[in-house]
């Protein structure tokens, strides 16, 4: 069974650089099956079993083969912050989009954007947020996050207002699980700048740059 995911990953390894993404491959380029030592064979048979069910082939996880120590650590706490922590998908997904914005990162907006909408966030504030604006029309709750967010992106520092706001509507452990999400998808974001990874071609809302 092994040999068959790490297979499957192979097929993907051809098929999914063209017709996902643009990227320069010449950065972290995909390995082989003959390239990949025992631990990161591990880790490619690992991330392709639920919740992920992914390949090492595509951003991040083509880079992150390349550390694999590292992200064995990494994805158990990507799987919990995405899927098991205190936040609903709503909330997890547009703090995701709040740091795709930060980043200017499209390739983790178009993968996030449609996860955000089907998990009830309103495409209206989607839009807001690509377009470099306060989203109008947010739930408490969004608010407090997107103040949380905000804030510490772009003043390095956090309100008192805005830090007993998140706590009315997350507690403490909230708070923590938003620091810890965003902080994740900054490793990410990071990552898939340094491989110069594009928005995929099936991208359904692009993130539009913001001047600078």
């Amino acid at each position: 069974m092994r040999s068959v995911r790490i297979t499957l990953c192979l097929a993907l390894l051809v098929a999914a650089p063209r017709v996902s993404l643009a990227q320069d491959v010449r950065r972290f380029a995909p390995l082989t099956a003959d390239e990949l030592t025992p631990e990161q064979k591990k880790w490619a048979d690992a991330i392709t079993e639920p919740p992920r069910s992914v390949s090492i082939f595509i951003p991040p996880f083509q880079a992150w083969v390349r550390d694999p120590e590292l992200a064995t650590r990494l994805t158990p706490l990507g799987d919990y912050l995405r899927f098991n922590s205190s936040l609903p998908p709503r909330l997890s997904e547009f703090a995701i989009l709040i740091t795709a914005r930060h980043w200017d990162a499209p390739y983790i907006w178009c993968s996030h954007y449609p996860r955000a909408i089907s998990g009830g966030l309103a495409a209206s504030t989607a839009a807001d947020l690509a377009a470099g604006k306060r989203p109008s029309g947010m739930k408490d709750d969004e608010a407090a996050l997107f103040d949380l967010g905000t804030q510490i992106y772009r003043d390095k520092s956090l309100s008192d207002a805005a830090f007993q706001a998140a706590q009315a509507q997350f507690g403490e452990r909230g708070i923590m699980d938003i620091i810890g999400l965003m902080g994740y998808y900054d490793i990410t974001a990071m990552t898939l700048i340094t491989m110069h990874a594009a928005p995929q071609a099936n991208c359904s809302m692009l993130l539009p740059p913001l001047p600078h």
